[in-house]
C-alpha cells in the first residue's frame, strides 16, 4: 500500500464535487431562466385529479392503492427477471423451471386479478 486510505477516495470526492456543482448549477438556472409568475390555480393543491378536499378525513378509494400494489408486483417480476436471464446459462434446467414456476404462479394471480374486475376502472 504505497497511497494513503483517503488518496484512493480522492477521485470519489472529485466526482460528488462536480455532481453538487452541475445540480446547483441546474436548479438555479432554472430559477433564474423561468418565468416566475404563480396564480391561485398553479398554487392549489392537487389530489390524484380530485379537488382538494375540505376534510383530511374523507374516504379515499380503495382502487388507487389496489392499482399501486398490482404496479409493484409486476414490477418486481421484471427486477427478477433480468437477472435469471443473464445467468440462465450458468443455472441451467433447474434454473429454468424454478423461473417458469414463478411465472406460472403470477400468471395465475393476474388472471385471478382480471376476473374479480381488480383491473376494471369503473
Amino acid at each position: 500500500m504505497t497511497q494513503p486510505l483517503l488518496a484512493e477516495y480522492f477521485p470519489i470526492l472529485v466526482f460528488l464535487a462536480i455532481a453538487v456543482v452541475i445540480s446547483i448549477a441546474m436548479v438555479g438556472g432554472s430559477f433564474l431562466a423561468g418565468h416566475q409568475k404563480p396564480d391561485p390555480e398553479k398554487l392549489s393543491t392537487y389530489e390524484c385529479g380530485f379537488e382538494p378536499f375540505e376534510d383530511t378525513r374523507h374516504r379515499f378509494d380503495v382502487r388507487f392503492y389496489l392499482v399501486a400494489i398490482l404496479f409493484i408486483i409486476f414490477d418486481l417480476e421484471v427486477a427478477f427477471l433480468f437477472p435469471w436471464a443473464i445467468s440462465l446459462g450458468t443455472l441451467g434446467w433447474v434454473g429454468f423451471l424454478s423461473m417458469m414456476g414463478f411465472l406460472t404462479v403470477l400468471t395465475v394471480g393476474f388472471v385471478y386479478e382480471w376476473r374479480k374486475g381488480a383491473l376494471d376502472w369503473e
